[in-house]
């Protein structure tokens, strides 16, 4: 009985024990609950909003490194529209550089794994994550030069994972790259800029300052970094190759299109031989024509050059010799023109015709007698009419591939450092190049055109209507007997308007330009401030070509 009674006590006592544990825990829920939301203090306040300028030092030392750089420092722009783009492009942007990447570094492990007994590295994942790079502020510098210089400011707290596996020994053991930080402070160039699709030819890139690296390394499973000594050996290692291989001035030279291609560079000179002219039709009436030729290349901005004037003759005979660069051989002709000079007036036209370059051999001079034509249309009955003809010897020189394969720079100097055969010896070619100007204003219109005045002799480019920045982008030559060392070339920026009268012609500023630096230097590009003008700038382009010696 008494067990009995024992039995039942038990089994009451458990069923009891339960609901008590039941009921606590959801009255002790209940009272938690109301105790936090009543004894709340009544002291608690909204935080005061300070200025940084009032922040102790101790609070500024904590919140500085996380202050954008363009509130820290006026020269970097704020670029939030480009975070808010590579936010929203970077499933697609992964995908992309992580395929150009594993093409580029598949071929570098390839050539160096026999040096170290490996079978094989293979790329098991790679994935950048799901967490973009910031641009902190990017700060832009404009050149002379036809570059465009960007120096941003990117911090990227990733979650890429990248695993390799290493097959080597029978083994293969795979490393995994996780949890990655980079702070950067590049300077991006794109040079040249070229007026073909994306505008730039080649991407330089710079690291002004030591990377901040941080990242995790785990092997087999196993953090490596982990291991005490090994975690701080390998940022510092990582961080001395980076700095070696591209710390500026180094650079990481990324080629984007063929830089010949892109400005239309040359690839070879045309050598155009103007031997002689035959049976010229009589343009004056009291005595004989005075001709001259004008040649050119077709799609060359360069102003055709010019043989001599032979006086009163129909049968001229010249024998002067150009050299003319040649930028597409396949598409491009040579231009040639016929007029009959005169003092007073516009010169008469006496004929023209057209060679096509791709009928030339290389370094093959070829001898052509051409009819001269009143213009290139074939069903023009005026054609058929005799004008004379014109005797030339061409030859196509192509560049070597060596000289091909130099920098764009270099290739577009290489066979203009030196003046044109026929450039009178001691002598030389001066080239002025008119880029453009900027903020120049008239005070009854502006309609900007600027003289050049060279010993005497004067060029122009042409009229700008209603533009206080304007661009012209146009070369000119000057040939001289002697290195124009003690001469000056003076440059005016001129306006003139026909429906001002009384007014039609207006100076916005000039400046007289010293010619002994660029006979020094061989090339100056620089701004020159415009005498009487109140904030007018032209960008002058000069080169200086000596005559080639003789041998």
């Amino acid at each position: 009985m008494i067990v009995e009674a024992l039995e039942k006590m038990s089994f009451f006592s458990t069923i009891f024990g339960f609901f008590g544990f039941g009921i606590g825990i959801s009255f002790g829920l209940v009272a938690g609950y109301f105790l936090f939301i009543y004894s709340e203090s009544a002291d608690v306040k909204d935080p005061e909003i300070q200025p940084l300028a009032n922040q102790d030092s101790e609070t500024l030392q904590r919140i500085t490194p996380e202050i954008p750089l363009w509130i820290k420092n006026p020269d970097f722009d704020r670029v939030d529209w480009l975070n808010r783009l590579i936010e929203y492009m970077w499933p697609y942007l992964d995908k992309a550089i992580c395929k150009t990447a594993e093409g580029i570094v598949k071929p570098m492990i390839a050539e160096q794994i026999p040096n170290y007994k490996i079978d094989s590295v293979e790329f098991e994942v790679l994935t950048l994550g799901s967490l973009p790079p910031t641009f902190q502020g990017m700060k832009v510098y404009i050149t002379d030069e036809k570059e465009l210089i960007m120096e941003p400011s990117i911090k990227w707290a990733g979650n890429p994972n990248v695993t390799v596996a290493v097959k080597a020994f029978g083994l293969k053991p795979t490393i995994q790259v996780v949890d990655l930080q980079v702070f950067l402070a590049p300077r991006v160039t794109l040079k040249p800029l070229v007026p073909s699709f994306p505008c730039f030819a080649n991407i330089f890139v710079s690291l002004m300052e030591k990377p901040h690296l941080d990242f995790g390394l785990k092997l087999v499973g196993i953090d490596l970094m982990s291991i005490p000594g090994l975690y701080r050996f390998v940022q510092e290692l990582i961080k001395d190759q980076v700095a070696n291989m591209y710390l500026w001035p180094k650079t990481l030279d990324v080629q984007i299109m063929d830089p010949a291609k892109a400005m239309r560079r040359a690839i070879g000179i045309l050598v155009v031989k103007v031997v002689r002219a035959m049976k010229l039709k009589k343009k004056d009436l009291l005595s004989a024509s005075d001709p001259y030729v004008k040649i050119k290349l077709s799609g060359d901005n360069m102003p055709a050059k010019k043989t001599t004037v032979k006086h009163k003759n129909l049968n001229p005979e010249w024998n002067e010799e150009f050299n003319l660069l040649v930028k597409d051989p396949e598409t491009q002709t040579l231009e040639f023109e016929v007029y009959d000079w005169e003092q007073v007036g516009r010169h008469d036209f006496m004929g023209m015709n057209v060679v096509a370059l791709k009928e030339l051999k290389e370094e093959e001079t070829k001898v052509i007698t051409q009819d001269l034509l009143k213009n290139m249309d074939p069903n023009d009955a005026a054609n058929d009419k005799s004008r004379g003809q014109i005797v030339m010897e061409l030859t196509y020189k192509a560049f070597k591939e060596e000289e091909m394969g130099k920098g764009f720079e270099e290739t577009e100097m290489m066979m203009m450092d030196k003046a044109p055969e026929g450039t009178p010896p001691g002598g030389g070619l001066l080239v002025v190049v008119v880029h453009e100007a900027q903020d120049v204003e008239g005070k009854y219109h502006t309609n900007p055109q600027v003289r050049l005045i060279f010993r005497g002799e004067e060029r122009k480019t042409k009229h700008v209507k209603k533009n206080r920045d304007p661009r012209w982008e146009e070369e000119f030559q000057f040939v001289v007997e002697e290195p124009p060392t003690n001469d000056k070339l003076h440059v005016e920026v001129v306006s003139t308007s026909s429906r001002n009268l009384l007014r039609q012609k207006e100076s916005l500023g000039y400046a007289d330009i010293s010619l002994a630096d660029v006979v020094t230097n061989k090339r100056i590009n620089e701004r020159y401030h415009l005498i009487d003008s109140k904030n007018g700038r032209l960008q002058i382009e000069l080169m200086w070509r000596p005559s080639q010696p003789a041998t």
